[in-house]
């Protein structure tokens, strides 16, 4: 299971938001591509990147920090998510050098943009799918909508996209642990891989995920508690290969 370091994009700079809000940010660091170094120097094989502000503008508003890091590391794989809502988008950071494109907001309000996307760039789209109590949120999780998470994540299933990024928004950025029972049954529920988001907070929380990654959880996302230091990223890392060598 990997252990994926999030940076999240908002004007600039890397930040952490509280449950999504906009307005409850911290500020971690200027110098994103720095940030990604970190996570690499630390053994990262992989880092999701947020375009906070293209999420809520439905276009992307930090591409030139993607696009830079992804020329400072052109061998390390990056998922991007945050107002893709097009192909001219996905294509332009595919062409940048970002290995898959998250496809959140637009793939519950036109799904069948995820089956033209799926067909178009075959293995590189991930679908992101964001929760609370079950039920999918939607534009910058502002909006709860009807739909159950496993319901569209079958969906999904069928028009093949890469991954299932699944977030607990009542736990994110809130260093609360991550929802366990509710990641393994959407896995159990679905063939295709399932990445862990949201409450990691502890080496315990990493553990608890890796002893039921063969449910299908490919990987977990961690973000505020690798910055502020509740947990030790490398360390995290290494228990993770233990638990699924």
């Amino acid at each position: 299971m990997l252990l994926i370091p999030a940076i999240d994009l908002k004007d600039g700079h890397c930040v952490r938001l509280r449950q999504g809000r906009m307005d409850d940010e911290t500020i971690f660091s200027d110098q994103p591509v720095d940030m990604a170094g970190r996570w690499v120097n630390e053994g990262a094989r992989r880092l999701h990147l947020v375009d906070l502000n293209g999420a809520f503008a439905g276009e992307p508003v930090n591409g030139a920090a993607i696009r830079d890091i992804a020329a400072a590391y052109p061998t390390l794989p990056l998922q991007v998510g945050g107002g893709i809502r097009d192909e001219r988008t996905i294509a332009a950071y595919l062409d940048a050098g970002v290995s898959y494109c998250i496809i959140g907001t637009q793939a519950v309000t036109e799904p069948e943009f995820v089956t033209r996307a799926c067909r178009s760039f075959p293995g590189q789209i991930m679908v992101g799918l964001d929760a609370k109590n079950g039920l999918v949120a939607i534009k910058g999780w502002a909006e709860i909508t009807a739909h159950r998470v496993v319901d569209l994540a079958q969906r999904f299933e069928n028009d093949g996209v890469a991954a299932i990024i699944y977030t607990d928004i009542g736990r994110d950025g809130m260093m609360t642990g991550p929802n366990v029972e509710a990641t393994r049954a959407l896995a159990a529920a679905v063939r295709i891989p399932i990445i862990a988001s949201g409450g990691i907070t502890t080496i315990d929380d990493v553990r608890a995920l890796a002893e039921v990654a063969d449910s299908g959880i490919i990987a977990a996302i961690t973000g505020r508690a690798i910055y502020e230091g509740t947990l030790d990223f490398a360390e995290g890392q290494r228990l993770a290969d233990q638990l699924n060598p």
